[in-house]
Parts: C-alpha cells; sequence; structure tokens
C-alpha cells in the first residue's frame, strides 16, 4: 500500500468518526424536543464524582501498549426535564480534573518501559435517560453526549536502554499540540436512592476525535487520539425535585 493510499485511509477514517459525533450530537439535542410531549419534571441535583480511566492512545503509525490506570474526580450536576412513556430524560455535565495518556508494553523486551500521563479538564454534556420506577430504589440509567477537554500538564517515566532496540521512539520527545481534545462519550450504569442521596455506579467508553500531537504532512504521527473506558462513582444531592 503506498502513502497516497494510506493518507486516503486516514481521511476517511476520520471522516466517518467526525459523522459518528455529528449523529450522537443531533440524538443528544433531538431529546428534549421528543420528550416535550411527556410529564413534565423539574428536578436538579448537584454533587461529586471520582474514578479511574483505563486509557490509551490511538497512533498511526501504531505504537505497542496497555492501558494507563489514571485518576478522574469532578463536580456533577443533572437536570431532569420530562418523564415520557416510563423514561426520565434530562440532561448530565461535569467538570472533572482527568488524568489519560498511554503505558508502552513490549512482550519480548519487558525491561523497556515508558509512560505518558496528560492531565486534562474535561466537559462532558450527556443526555440521561434513566429508566424504572421513578421514586424507587435503583434505576438504570444511560449516557451519550460529546466531551470536550483542555489540556494543563503532562508527565512521563522511562525505563531501559532503549537505544539498542528498533522501537518507535519519536513520541517520547513531542510535545502536546493539540491542547483541545473533543469526542464522543456514552455510558451506562445504576443509580441507588437513599435517605442522604442518590449513588450512581457507571461504566463509560471515550471516543477521541482530536489528535494530541500535529498531524500534518510534516509530522511522524497522522493520528494520536485519546481513548479508552472508565469506571465512575457519583454522589448526587437533590436541590430541586
Amino acid at each position: 500500500m503506498n502513502l497516497s493510499s494510506l493518507t486516503l485511509t486516514d481521511h476517511r477514517h476520520t471522516l466517518t468518526l467526525r459523522l459518528l459525533s455529528l449523529t450522537l450530537l443531533a440524538l443528544w439535542l433531538s431529546l428534549p424536543l421528543h420528550a416535550q410531549t411527556g410529564e413534565p419534571r423539574h428536578n436538579l441535583s448537584i454533587g461529586v464524582n471520582g474514578g479511574v480511566n483505563m486509557s490509551s492512545v490511538t497512533f498511526s503509525p501504531k505504537i505497542k501498549q496497555k492501558n494507563l490506570m489514571a485518576p478522574t474526580f469532578g463536580l456533577t450536576a443533572r437536570y431532569i426535564s420530562e418523564r415520557w412513556f416510563g423514561m426520565l430524560c434530562g440532561l448530565q455535565g461535569e467538570i472533572n480534573l482527568s488524568q489519560r495518556g498511554w503505558d508502552e508494553f513490549y512482550e519480548d523486551y519487558p525491561q523497556l518501559k515508558y509512560t505518558r500521563k496528560l492531565t486534562y479538564v474535561e466537559v462532558p454534556l450527556m443526555a440521561h435517560v434513566a429508566f424504572g420506577k421513578e421514586n424507587g430504589f435503583m434505576k438504570f440509567f444511560i449516557h451519550a453526549g460529546p466531551q470536550f477537554s483542555y489540556f494543563i500538564s503532562d508527565s512521563s517515566s522511562i525505563d531501559g536502554d532503549w537505544e539498542n532496540y528498533r522501537y518507535h521512539q519519536e513520541q517520547h520527545e513531542l510535545d502536546v499540540e493539540h491542547k483541545l481534545d473533543y469526542g464522543i462519550i456514552a455510558g451506562a450504569g445504576f443509580e441507588f436512592h437513599t435517605g442522604i442521596g442518590n449513588f450512581t455506579a457507571e461504566g463509560r467508553y471515550y471516543l477521541g476525535l482530536g489528535d494530541v500531537f500535529g498531524n500534518t504532512k510534516r509530522d511522524y504521527f497522522s493520528r494520536s487520539a485519546n481513548g479508552g473506558i472508565g469506571i465512575k462513582i457519583t454522589y448526587l444531592f437533590d436541590l430541586k425535585k
């Protein structure tokens, strides 16, 4: 496969991802419009969240790596606007301090180690749809929507005699070029109602659509996108119900 074919494939892949993001964003924005035929609700809740990201970076050319486990925590606000066909519909937003990045791993040479941690301020804006009895103990919910992040700092650690091995090392020396990151986030979980507030446990998947490093023809990587899964616990208390 020649260079022009690879470039065309990358462009098609990028276009597909962006079309997918626009489709999900349209669904997210249209949800309240459909919900206007339901029973109105005005439930506002705020709280705190915390958890872990199991992150990686999609490189092209590829880099061998395993998931990097790193913390995430922040503030959560949720507004339930409608009950529509048995579903509670609303919006949830967060402001999080979150670490992402990658952990390089080579099975044949375990002595070679490199870890890069990227710290972001993340703002996910998600449609919230919950299923179950409105005043019951437990509900199942799903989330989907865009996420925007801003890079604030990074750190790295390296071990092993890399000079004697023919592995890509360009990523070790590169500075983050694109500080604004964006993508799609989707998740599902359970919410538990108690006398002291509401607790949620959720799994999420993040698909980054931007690149960490430069992606022009002069740059080594044509793709360097954040991604991965996360586990999050959130505590919410009602301000208005």
